[in-house]
């Protein structure tokens, strides 16, 4: 009998001796845990024997996987799957043995996560906004001013410091304008720069962000970064003679912070590649430069004041590590040692809530030991909130949970930074 007439018999054979009620083969909701299941609901037990089953099903995958690859070869299938077969009283359950070959890995999206987002949230450059292609939303968008109000608090906390400020129109129309070259000019230059320099790192993790898509010219994004260098730049020469400074205290602070700026994210030196440098480079941007810009501006800093500042930027070292974890692929394929590539994650989560913690601890001892125990408690009252979100959120999941602790812990923080300022400036 030819091959072909044998086959003919035993399917025929197949066929008479199973009664199915069902025969379900789900292309989709079928196969789960890189497990595929055929089921045949059958009124009893078969009398086909089993090892015959097994080996007609085994001889039909393979005829069906070759026919698959042939007609689609796009399609990555298992190529050695066998198909274990268990008898029960109403049930024949077929079972394939689960595989990992030719596993194809999932591609990073091509754009950002629009569930809840809106347009608003782009040009806040938040993470998962709905995207947008007006050109000036874009230009904002690279901005990040969702990364403005620390910059700005600062300088209140600094104003705040000297002692000096007054509630006039004058007072504040120069706080403002100093506000708006901590911030819109000199932040969004840091971050427009560091996307710049991040583009291939971004290419892997967030190939939706307007650099790596395409969504703005490489000319577009080099003329923005000179526009808000040069406007942060002359704003500071403008506040310096407002103040009327002899030494153009500010101008230097502006041109000190973005050479950091620019040495942050740009080689040969690119500090973010070290995590330690990189990340206390961060924190003292974000705090200890607008604070010293707000103290000039109304004051004399003090060696107290900028010994005080730099060890809250070791806080600040903290809070920048928050942002590594999500870029901990992208980190390691480009050889930056951040924190949680060069420790792995979990140590340094600790390292993250130890630097925050210990910091603010530091800092309310030294307001005790200055003879200011009311300041000190107060800052050890906000204290207690940061470690409790820290436990909720950040410790279980830094890049689950990374904004909803941000949200809930930082507004704290912040508040021990003008509780800190206050003290000093009595």
């Amino acid at each position: 009998m030819s091959p072909l007439a044998r086959r003919s018999v035993f399917v025929a054979a197949f066929n008479r001796t199973t009664t199915a009620k069902q025969h379900v083969i789900s292309k989709t909701n079928g196969c789960r845990n890189n497990r595929c299941y055929l089921l045949i609901s059958s009124s009893s037990s078969s009398s086909l024997p089993f090892s015959m089953a097994s080996s007609f099903l085994n001889s039909l995958s393979s005829f069906t996987t070759l026919s698959s690859s042939t007609s689609n070869p796009r399609r990555t299938l298992p190529s050695a799957t066998r198909i274990s077969l268990s008898p029960s009283r109403r049930r024949l359950t077929i079972r394939a043995a689960e595989t990992d070959a030719n596993e194809v890995k999932p591609k990073a999206p091509e754009k950002a996560p629009v569930a809840g987002g809106s347009g608003f949230n782009q040009i806040l450059g938040i993470k998962g906004a709905k995207q947008e292609t007006d050109i000036w939303k874009i230009r904002v968008q690279l901005t990040k001013p969702v990364t403005w109000p620390p910059l700005i608090w600062g300088v209140v906390c600094g104003a705040a410091a000297s002692g000096n400020f007054h509630w006039t129109t004058e007072d504040v129309a120069k706080s403002i304008a100093c506000m708006l070259m901590s911030g819109p000019f000199l932040t969004g230059y840091t971050q427009t720069i560091n996307d710049w320099y991040d583009r291939e790192i971004d290419a892997i993790n967030e190939p939706y962000r307007p650099i790596p898509s395409g969504a703005i010219s490489e000319n577009e994004v080099i003329t923005q970064i000179w526009v808000l260098l040069l406007g942060g730049l002359g704003l500071a020469g403008i506040l310096d003679v407002w103040a009327g400074h002899d030494f153009p205290t500010i101008f230097y602070l502006a041109l000190g912070g973005s050479l950091l700026s620019y040495i942050y994210s740009a080689p040969p030196l690119k500090l973010k590649q070290n995590g330690w440098i990189g990340n206390f480079a961060l924190g003292a941007s974000y705090i200890s430069l607008p604070w010293w810009a707000g103290q000039a501006l109304f004051g004399t800093l003090t060696v107290d004041i900028v010994v005080l500042t730099l060890l809250y930027s070791i806080a600040g070292l903290g809070i920048a590590i928050v942002n590594d974890f999500k870029s901990v692929e992208g980190d390691r394929k480009m050889g930056l040692q951040s924190l949680p590539v060069a420790f792995g994650e979990e140590t340094a989560k600790w390292i993250c809530v130890g630097a925050i913690d210990i910091t603010q601890l530091s800092v309310a001892g030294y307001l005790l030991g200055a003879g200011k125990p009311y300041y000190a408690a107060a800052l050890l009252g906000l204290i207690v909130p940061q470690v409790f979100f820290q436990f909720k959120y950040f410790l279980k999941d830094p890049v689950k949970y990374d904004v909803k602790y941000q949200a809930s812990a930082q507004p704290f923080l912040i508040l021990g930074l003008l509780v800190t300022a206050l003290a000093t400036s009595h």
